[in-house]
């Protein structure tokens, strides 16, 4: 049993980058559903494919790469969970934060769903902090 499977699907995106692989499968949830969205319109990954794995679903991600072969380097440099079961984190509109001054994302969970930061700023509304993906 996970106590937190968000983080679990970050650690999974992480190692896999880190070892060069081109895929990662993580357990299909909703929430995770929405991060993997975001991560892709914003360019991080190259694409997401839903498997129809019993009894619980995979979400098939293809990693995003950019270099010649031999010095190939990963979009994403760092993934950072900030919101945990155990320590929430809320911030109003105008607390949202900044993630490298504008370079990374961070991904919110507000009342009209998952976005980013930019969109958060852009619709004024505030929300708990999952993650920031630079």
């Amino acid at each position: 049993m996970l106590t937190d499977p968000i983080a679990d699907m970050l650690t999974r995106i992480r190692n896999a980058l880190m070892v060069g692989q081109e895929t990662v499968d993580v357990p299909k949830s909703k929430i995770k559903l929405g991060i993997v969205q975001i991560l892709k319109e914003e360019g991080y990954i190259e694409d997401y494919t839903i498997g129809d794995e019993k009894p619980v679903p995979m979400i098939h991600i293809r990693l995003k790469y950019y270099g010649q072969r031999r010095n190939r380097r990963p979009v994403i440099t760092g993934l950072k969970r900030v919101s945990k079961p155990g320590r929430r984190v809320y911030v109003k509109r105008r607390e949202i934060p900044w993630v490298l001054r504008g370079m990374g994302i961070a991904i919110l969970s507000t009342p009209r769903g998952l976005m980013t930061d930019q969109k958060a700023r852009k619709l004024g509304v505030g929300g708990e902090v999952i993650c920031y993906v630079w």
